[in-house]
């Protein structure tokens, strides 16, 4: 699919225009209105005053020619609306592009102009994202796929150059977030910690991203017997992912990213009742969003520092299985309790982020989709934000909203430390006396393992599959991606103080 740039007064020409109204907005403030031919002029506005509301969602078909038929693809313009201007929002705004590729894609429509009512980088992310479809196990229709060859991004003509260089950048981020959402998809069966390094080189080898991978018996040397733990009940063996992108920076600590990457969870002896296992292939999204994350940063060579980490493994039930009860010692040499074997991301992300310190870091960002409870928090339109530098939150959800990749902070209060306090290990893996905090409990349990280092851990897991109103197909969200790449342009300036008082 192309996205190209054209002057405002192409619009006379375009076959088929894709506009954006509000709900009871003169058309003649509309910047696109004025480069139409006057006849087009008055009877769009009558359609507009007759039947167009401009709610919220509401689609409808003008055919500019009287007279054509229903079937022509030739000569349209397609309103879409905005609902009230008063109610609207930057979250609203990155709906309107998926909507006309989700509406030019159900109507087989080709090609099809619009005009610039959002940042150029943005639109071309968010068509991306709307474009993509998980097929690749699918057996193609007669004619091959619903597929959009190219959209016109019409602009006034001082504006175009920026327009270029802002799509050229969302192409990007769009083809990064998708690739994660492939990733992600895949079946466990067919991305298992082995294949997911594999995966992880190919991406690195063609971003020319240094990488190395750690395999079991470098495992038993590093120390790392949580991740080895885990790893245990399954035939597949485990790994550790680790990345570098240099970006020509000179003393300046790096950024790092830590992914969880359980390529299947079945919680092991505890196992996960039925209707939540089947999608546990997706357990990995936090290290596709480190892999991808990087893989975007590389591709737009902003100058930062980065490493990522992202430890691998399959959390089986077998005779091999580690246990309920059982204490592992981590890489830091604090032990941990095993009270429950389906909180395991928790236990590989302590090796992480142990591993993760011998860098010197400036700041670790860790994401895993850790938790039900903070989809139960939070539903499902952000992921929980955790972070032991509380003056930065602000910033933190700054860089979610602009990078729509919405975060939402919950506490990390030194009470929380209690629940976790382990009886005959150091740490507890699980809160010891009840169910109510999960997401903190995890999140708590990370700090332990960060020491002083400045350390944001993000609990993806609200958002880790889309939903109906993100005008997105079904599956995997790519969350993470775009969080990683604004973060990355936001943190040669960030100022990290000292930890948080709790």
């Amino acid at each position: 699919m192309r996205i190209l740039t054209v002057p405002l007064q192409e619009l006379r020409r375009d076959k088929t225009i894709f506009i954006a109204l509000f709900q009871n907005e003169p058309l003649s403030k509309e910047e696109f209105f004025s480069y139409l031919p006057p006849p087009i002029q008055q009877n769009l506005a009558r359609f507009v005053k007759n039947e167009f509301s401009g709610e919220e969602g509401e689609i409808k078909l003008f055919w500019l020619a009287p007279g054509r038929s229903w079937q022509n693809e030739k000569n349209r313009i397609v309103l879409f609306g905005l609902g009230e201007k008063s109610k609207w929002n930057e979250r609203k705004s990155v709906l309107v592009p998926r909507r006309m590729v989700s509406y030019a894609k159900r109507e087989k429509i080709k090609k099809f102009t619009t005009t610039l009512s959002l940042a150029p980088s943005l639109f071309a992310t968010n068509v991306l994202l709307a474009h993509f479809e998980f097929v690749r196990y699918k057996t193609p229709p007669k004619g091959g796929w619903p597929e959009i060859q190219e959209i016109r991004l019409a602009a006034e003509k001082e504006k175009l150059g920026e327009a270029r260089r802002g799509i050229s950048e969302g192409i990007i981020i769009g083809e990064e977030v998708c690739a994660a959402r492939e990733l992600v998809n895949t079946p466990g069966g067919d991305i298992t910690p082995v294949k997911l390094a594999e995966a992880a080189s190919r991406i690195a080898k063609k971003n020319k991203i240094q990488i190395r991978v750690l395999d079991e018996k470098a495992l038993e040397r590093l120390g790392a017997r949580g991740i080895l733990g885990v790893s245990r009940g399954s035939s597949e063996k485990p790994r550790l992912i680790f990345m570098e992108y240099r970006g020509r920076v000179a003393g300046k600590k790096p950024l790092v990213l830590v992914g969880k990457g359980v390529t299947f969870d079945t919680g092991g002896l505890n196992l996960k009742p039925d209707p939540y296992m089947y999608e546990m292939h997706m357990d990995m999204s936090g290290g596709a969003a480190v892999i991808h994350g990087i893989a975007a940063i590389a591709r737009l060579k902003l100058p930062v520092n980065i490493i990522g980490i992202i430890p691998a493994v399959e959390n089986m039930p077998s005779g091999t299985s580690y246990r309920p009860g059982d204490i592992l010692k981590s890489l830091s040499g604090k032990t941990i309790e095993v009270l429950n074997t389906d909180a395991e991301g928790r236990i590989i992300l302590a090796d992480a982020l142990s591993y993760a310190l011998r860098f010197k870091p400036g700041f670790i960002l860790d994401l895993a989709t850790l938790t039900g409870a903070a989809h139960v928090a939070l539903g499902n339109y952000c992921s929980a934000i955790f972070t032991n530098r509380d003056a930065l939150v602000p910033k933190f959800m700054e860089i979610g909203f602009h990078s729509g990749d919405y975060v939402w902070p919950l506490p990390l209060w030194e009470e929380y430390f209690n629940d976790i306090k382990g009886t005959f290990g150091d740490i507890a893996n699980t809160g010891k006396t009840d169910r109510y905090g999960g997401a903190i409990h995890g999140a708590k349990f990370l700090e332990q393992f960060v020491e002083n280092t400045p350390w944001a851990h993000l609990d993806i897991a609200p958002r880790m599959t889309t939903v109906d109103s993100d005008c997105l197909s079904k599956g995997a969200s790519g969350v993470g991606v775009r969080y990683i790449v604004e973060l990355a342009r936001e943190y040669p300036s960030l100022k990290f103080q000292a930890p948080s008082t709790k």
